[in-house]
């Protein structure tokens, strides 16, 4: 007897299917089916044969592969007694629940008294396809793994694309070649990671970032995350995601994986993209002030590190505003004894020494320029100099000679008595202060991997949001160490990087844009003579780069010259009389003739307005700049666009090219078939044109 589910959003079909009341598999996922589709021909069609060396029937890639059944790749569920005796459940349907947009889905093992439960959520406006597996058992079982519901991965691609990166290099994309066996990531650093992003697409064979199919995968998960895609030898794929391995260690009756967000596009990489921005930015995030503009941010970081004194800080205030600054953010070293990175982390109590009447007059100051406070709290650190421990040292997660990571450690939120400790302390100071932001850090490391952890981290997360729920948080981890939809449900900006470097942010925010919208994504005009590259930028590329997303400032303002301070006045004035239809803006990557050319296409969703950035990374290989291929535009429509820094043309760009000198009046089919030309330019510089739909 088959069962089959179908479940249709607009723009992608799901159907699972199973046979004689066992789990199903996906038996298809990609672009909408007709509502006549027989699912029951369907599941037929998608059995495969088998031949000599087979067993007699194809192990099922079920939603939960099951090694009690013959299945000989990587199973869905490893699962041990209280004893630690291996337990090998085989499922039957107990029962099914669907509505329009939900599927639930019943199972249950009579022999282990284990049960697995699938739920799906549709989504007709982002298109992307929320899903879950949660166990239950009548005794405390030890797990060592459980997936997200599994997916295959399509025939049709030659290679996968998921995301490692670094300290001041995230987002780095990887392109993996299918073969049979396991590609894993399994990132043990109890935190998302610079290293492994839990997110993976799949293009088809030939696709690009504007054309083509591609499947996405992102795990909204902030403890530590494996991803295992695997070809097995009869050629069938299967893509699997769950907490990082063993890292749920006491046992339980009830236990449930993070949501698994899927998405399919017959638009390339861009339809992936689309969908993760516009259901992050729609669905996940719980913005305080929804109403309320993006501000302009400045952040003090790089301009005085630890060494705060009032008059300095006074003095950066007034620069700031004059450069249009709206929110001014108060980092690291006001509190404790910190003058360096080596102590008073967990004190969060105001530092004396550095504000003798609290940060009031501080706060007062910057609201009298008009910009709201903000204050950084690094809520899950400890330093051994600090009083909190030596007060309790038992409250350092791990060894106490374990290695250290920025001089400090990790404090064990999976404990009670330290959650309401850090909320005490971080709750006075809010209610204390006129505080509208934090600024939430995690420098580190774990010492092992614990969901525990995670789980307690996000428990004070959602008190403290109960109770201040008109104070923004900024994720940070080292720059984009702790970045995914779990997290961005309880906060509503990321810090993308530590480096404020405009080249290397160039990259990083392009590639980022495949799962992160313009509004979370903060980027900061940094120093001329960058922090943490040493490289030296002018002015306009710094500030076009960071026009791109959720813009601020982050360096010394004392150090502009009356030309940057002009460029930058400027063009952080563009950004706000265009930052209300940015934020909803889709960003879609073009795929540049020129690879020194890294460019995008911000557009509004009803497609009547656009602009693009097209920044020159290097320099290019030919003399002359190659047109520039647009993209989602109306192939009948007209467009009016205009190069919006057309006073940044350089002296060597001596041709004629149009944009240089007027607004030009071009069909979407002339635009997407051919491109934008734009004048001749130096490396790292950023053109940004212009388009109205007429």
């Amino acid at each position: 007897m088959t069962k089959t589910y179908r479940l249709d959003d607009g723009r992608q079909t799901l159907v699972l299917a199973s046979e004689n009341d066992r789990l199903p598999q996906v038996v298809y996922w990609g672009s909408s089916l007709s509502a006549d589709e027989s699912l029951e021909v369907l599941a037929a069609a998608h059995v495969i044969d088998v031949t000599g060396g087979m067993l007699d029937e194809n192990p099922d890639v079920s939603l939960c592969p099951e090694a009690a059944r013959s299945f000989s790749g990587q199973a869905g569920l490893i699962v041990s007694d209280a004893n630690g005796r291996p337990l090998l459940p085989k499922f039957q349907f107990t029962d099914a629940v669907q509505k329009e947009d939900f599927l639930y889905l019943s199972y249950w093992d009579e022999n282990t008294q284990i049960g697995l439960h699938f739920s799906f959520k549709t989504d007709h406006e982002t298109h992307v396809i929320s899903c879950e597996t949660h166990l239950q058992a009548s005794d405390p079982v030890h797990l060592h793994w459980l997936a997200a519901p599994v997916m295959p991965a399509p025939q049709l691609s030659n290679d996968m694309i998921d995301v490692s990166g670094r300290w001041c290099d995230e987002f780095q994309l990887k392109r993996t070649p299918w073969s049979t066996g396991a590609h894993v990531r399994d990132n043990r650093t109890g935190r998302t990671g610079h290293e492994h992003f839990p997110g993976l697409l799949i293009p088809g064979t030939g696709a690009t970032n504007t054309q083509g199919e591609c499947y996405g995968f992102h795990y909204g998960w902030s403890g530590g995350h494996t991803m295992i895609a695997e070809e097995l030898q009869d050629g069938r794929r299967q893509v699997q995601w769950g907490h990082a391995r063993g890292t749920q260690i006491a046992p339980a009756t009830r236990i449930q994986t993070a949501p698994l967000y899927l998405t399919y596009s017959d638009t390339g990489l861009n339809g992936c993209a689309v969908s993760y921005q516009r259901h992050l930015r729609d669905r996940i995030v719980t913005w305080p002030k929804p109403d309320t503009p993006r501000p302009v941010h400045y952040n003090c970081w790089e301009a005085v590190y630890f060494n705060h004194k009032w008059p300095v800080l006074k003095d950066i205030a007034e620069r700031a505003a004059h450069l249009g600054a709206e929110r001014f953010v108060l980092d690291d070293g006001w509190f404790g004894l910190r003058d360096d990175d080596t102590t008073s982390l967990a004190d969060w109590i105001i530092d004396a020494r550095k504000y003798p009447y609290g940060l009031t007059p501080l706060i007062d100051h910057v609201h009298s320029l008009g910009m709201t406070f903000g204050l950084w709290f690094e809520p899950e650190m400890i330093s051994e100099d600090s009083d909190v421990y030596r007060a309790h040292p038992e409250w350092a997660l791990g060894p106490q000679d374990q290695i250290q990571g920025r001089q400090q450690k990790v404090l064990n939120m999976a404990l009670p008595q330290v959650r309401d400790f850090l909320y005490d302390r971080i709750s006075t100071v809010l209610r204390d202060n006129s505080i509208d932001y934090v600024k939430w850090d995690h420098n580190r490391v774990l010492p092992m991997p614990d969901a525990a952890q995670a789980y307690g981290t996000y428990a004070l997360f959602d008190r403290l949001r109960a109770d201040f729920p008109l104070v923004e948080i900024e994720s940070c981890a080292s720059g984009g160490g702790r970045i995914d939809f779990g997290i961005m449900s309880r906060t509503q900006r990321v810090w993308l990087s530590d480096s404020n470097d405009a080249l290397e942010r160039l990259r990083i925010q392009h590639d980022a844009a495949l799962f992160l919208p313009s509004a979370v994504t903060g980027s900061h005009v940094g120093p001329r003579h960058c922090h943490t590259s040493g490289r030296t930028l002018d002015i306009t590329f710094r500030a076009w780069v960071a026009a791109q997303r959720h813009m601020g400032f982050e360096m010394d303002p004392r150090e502009l010259d009356t030309r940057e301070t002009e460029v930058l006045m400027r063009v952080t004035q563009w950004w706000k009389d265009n930052r209300a239809w940015m934020r909803m803006a889709d960003i879609l990557r073009l795929d540049s003739a020129d690879p020194a050319v890294i460019a995008e296409q911000q557009q509004d969703p009803s497609g009547a307005r656009f602009v693009v950035f097209a920044g020159k990374a290097a320099t290019s290989a030919q003399i002359s700049p190659r047109p520039l291929k647009l993209t989602a535009l109306d192939p009948a429509a007209m467009y009016e666009i205009t190069l919006a820094n057309r006073d940044e043309v350089v002296g060597l760009s001596r041709g004629t090219t149009a944009l240089k000198e007027r607004d030009l009046v071009l069909s979407g089919k002339y635009l997407m078939n051919h491109g934008v030309t734009l004048p001749w330019s130096f490396p790292e510089r950023m053109w940004v044109v212009e388009g109205t739909r007429l």
